[in-house]
């Protein structure tokens, strides 16, 4: 009986432990998935991690396009080989259809260890700066929330952007700043309504001088559900040859100390005169990683403007890289990501909404009124987005149901939070399974000697 039992223990390890025969054909073994990311404090992290976005911004075909480069895998996969190639870990991706499946272009990155920072919008379903009340309305929303839904359960979908450039350089467009800024606590409030993990939410600004301290901040006023969980901005005052103090970065790092919040370059990289990519040896030094945390190298393909690094035929395998490929990737190697936690602030507060003046005007809202959730939109709280309109929809523009009115402070909260956490404070460090299954073999070789007695 006891020799049976101990055979039977015995066998129960080789099965715990089995793997091909020499005469089985094992299948290619993929990558573990990413840690997610998280915002705390000014930082992102990587479980215990500081994490450092070392990105470059991918749509071809423009950023503006209506396309998806991660539906068609033929597209990614012949990219995300030229990522590995130049050693970046996040892509920035402006347009994606959240009818597709996107299964296999995202398990292609997190193999190649690259994150995903997705904007929601695309040309047909966004906030109209030149009407944005009209354009902030239910149908938009669902396929904002649809978009979550398509790309929540991916681990390495590191953030999303609510808009993109809607405030710019004309006067007239920070009136769609309210509007913007609900659409942010809007998904907010729908990735913890639906218990996903807690996905930084954010908006990327113009690299526009007069604007941008009003813009920043007012996405870090109001109550906790009205705050951003980061703030992205373009800039492209770097101009080769330049340096930190001569590019007026070192000014930027000022104003940006103690904001509170993630912040990082949606956008960088001038071509003003030659690239050289010496940008990095300040975005990765503590200059700046007190307050930075990395940014996105504009661009990847070249769109007819002059930023991208290679040269792509349509969709076929055809890739030529540009000169700035290599050297974009010199640059990368050549300035690491800084280690330990570079000197984050660990705390994070709310600041004082912009006051209203000649440049900084939002009408009827005031200093930091917020328009009401459409009513129709409500129910996808509880019940879900459903099924997105894709890139082939009939748009939302003037499409749906408006905002009847001004939202109550904190009227984004909700009580119930992800069963992952609720995205507040640090994050706690990785577990190290290993312990269990050291236990677990010290456990059975007990058992088993036990047995032989």
């Amino acid at each position: 009986m006891r020799s049976f039992a101990l055979a039977s223990a015995l066998a129960a390890a080789s099965i715990v432990h089995a793997g091909p025969t020499a005469t089985e054909k094992e299948l290619p073994r993929r990558a573990d998935a990413l840690p997610t990311v998280t915002a705390s404090g000014n930082a992102f992290w990587a479980g215990d991690k500081r994490f450092y976005v070392r990105g470059i911004d991918y749509q071809p075909g423009g950023s503006s396009t209506n396309s998806d480069p991660l539906a068609d895998t033929t597209t990614c996969n012949r990219d995300i080989a030229k990522f590995k190639t130049l050693g970046v870990n996040t892509v920035r991706v402006y347009s994606v259809d959240n009818s597709a499946d996107h299964k296999d272009c995202m398990q292609a990155l997190n193999d190649a260890g690259i994150y995903l920072v997705l904007d929601v919008n695309n040309p047909g379903y966004s906030i109209n700066r030149d009407n944005p009340g009209a354009s902030y309305n239910d149908v938009y929303l669902q396929s904002v929330f649809a978009t979550i839904d398509e790309f929540a359960k991916y681990d390495n979908t590191l953030a999303f952007f609510s808009g993109n450039e809607v405030i710019n350089d004309k006067p007239e467009s920070v009136k769609a700043a309210p509007y913007v800024k609900a659409t942010t606590r809007d998904m907010r409030q729908y990735i913890r309504s639906r218990k996903y993990r807690p996905i930084p939410v954010g908006y990327s600004a113009a690299d526009v001088s007069q604007n941008r301290m009003q813009t920043a901040d007012y996405f870090n006023c109001g109550t906790e559900d009205e705050r951003s969980d980061f703030f992205a901005f373009n800039d492209y005052s770097w101009c080769a040859p330049s340096s930190f103090e001569e590019s007026g970065w070192n000014q930027k790092v000022k104003n940006f100390t103690g904001y509170g919040l993630p912040i990082f370059l949606s956008e960088w990289g001038c071509i003003t005169n030659s690239r050289d990519f010496e940008e990095l040896s300040a975005l990765m030094s503590d200059q700046m990683s007190s307050v930075y945390s990395g940014g996105l190298m504009y661009e990847y393909s070249r769109e007819g403007n002059g930023f991208g690094i290679v040269e792509l035929d349509g969709s076929s395998s055809s890739v030529k890289e540009e000169p700035e490929f290599s050297k974009f990737a010199s640059a990368l190697s050549k300035y690491p990501a800084p280690t330990g936690d570079g000197g984050f602030t660990s705390t994070t507060a709310s600041v004082a909404c912009p006051t209203i003046d000649g440049t900084w005007d939002l009408k009827d809202f005031g200093p930091s009124g917020l328009p009401a959730i459409p009513d129709g939109a409500m129910k996808f709280m509880s019940n879900g987005a459903g099924t997105g309109p894709g890139l082939k929809g009939d748009g939302s523009q003037n499409a749906g149901g408006t905002s009847t009115g001004t939202a109550a402070p904190g009227s984004g909260s909700v009580a119930a939070t992800s069963s992952n956490g609720s995205g507040s404070g640090r994050p706690a460090p990785a577990m190290d399974m290993s312990v269990f299954w050291l236990t677990g073999v010290v456990a059975l070789f007990t058992l088993a000697g036990t047995l032989l007695l």
